[in-house]
């Protein structure tokens, strides 16, 4: 079926196979969609899995919009060893026996990293200092540090503790772990936190996205799913999830597309982006209140 014509307006919710960036399941979508108007919400790292926000056409000014909205995660924490990555794609970096650490000390340091909390990224993350991406100053052998950043773990529950031992013979723990946490927390940051804490070093070995924002698994596709059957989720349902819905009369539905900045209801107050709706429920723009004015952040009618 020829797409390059007529690709929809709407999301896509990948689950994201593992060795993949995210900048290769775009290049995937586009592929599969026929159309360059394809973008993603927040990133998800190579070794990671899980849901992948899209973007196609028109529902590509909603992304930015979306990346800062809350995620959820699975995963696995090993405590025992460091690595250069603060996760399993790097190479180890000291090793310390962690059979002697008890649950007791383990939630103690996971209260620590629940809240809202300061955290310093990985240095090999896409952060960028004065310009340049961590990643690529770390490749290149610089020593640089990363300024703490704050951000909200909502909630950091431990499911299972398992003893194993590492290919080099260390004693580990692996946990396995269930995170909510706001836009741009790192979980192999909280890996490596919560073994500093504990005396033994930790990583992430495994990291499975299961929400963004309103976006579960239920709703995710595998890229091999998506090149049998496109499915979109239409722009108008998409917004409706993620964003308070305001819906506005004709009047102020043709006001609001010339331009003019309406008058928004005090419920809206702090709410940030708001959908609109017109009377047909076809969703036009994305505004913020600011002093009681509807101020345009992307506009799609």
């Amino acid at each position: 079926m020829n797409r390059k014509h007529n690709a929809p307006d709407g999301l896509v919710i990948v689950d994201k196979p593992s060795g993949f960036t995210s900048h290769d399941v775009v290049a995937k979508m586009r592929g599969i969609a026929g159309t360059r108007r394809v973008g993603h919400a927040g990133t998800l790292d190579p070794m990671a899995t899980g849901v992948l926000v899209l973007g196609v056409e028109k529902a590509t000014k909603l992304l930015g919009h979306l990346a800062l909205t809350e995620k959820e995660y699975l995963g696995t924490v090993r405590l025992g060893q460091n690595t250069v990555t603060d996760d399993a794609e790097g190479e180890i970096t000291s090793a310390t026996d962690a059979s002697r650490v008890t649950r007791d000390a383990i939630d103690a340091g996971v209260a620590k990293l629940t809240g809202d909390i300061m955290q310093v990224p990985s240095k090999v993350s896409a952060i960028k200092i004065n310009g340049v991406r961590s990643y690529k100053r770390a490749r290149e052998g610089e020593e640089f540090e990363i300024p703490a950043r704050p951000v909200t773990v909502s909630s950091f529950t431990v499911y299972d503790v398992r003893e194993a031992v590492a290919e080099d013979g260390t004693p580990v723990m692996d946990l396995v772990v269930s995170v909510v946490c706001s836009s741009g927390t790192y979980i192999r940051a909280l890996a490596r936190d919560l073994g500093a804490d504990l005396g033994v070093g930790g990583h992430l070995t495994a990291l499975r996205r299961t929400r963004v924002g309103p976006y579960g698994l239920d709703s995710a596709r595998t890229l091999d799913q998506l090149q049998e059957e496109l499915s979109v989720m239409p722009i108008a349902q998409a917004a409706a999830a993620a964003f308070p819905r305001w819906d506005v009369d004709a009047r102020r539905a043709r006001l609001l597309m010339n331009g003019v900045r309406l008058e928004m209801p005090e419920e809206y107050a702090g709410a940030g982006a708001v959908a609109v709706f017109d009377p047909e429920g076809r969703f036009l723009a994305l505004v913020e209140e600011q002093k009681g004015k509807a101020k345009s952040l992307a506009v799609l009618g």
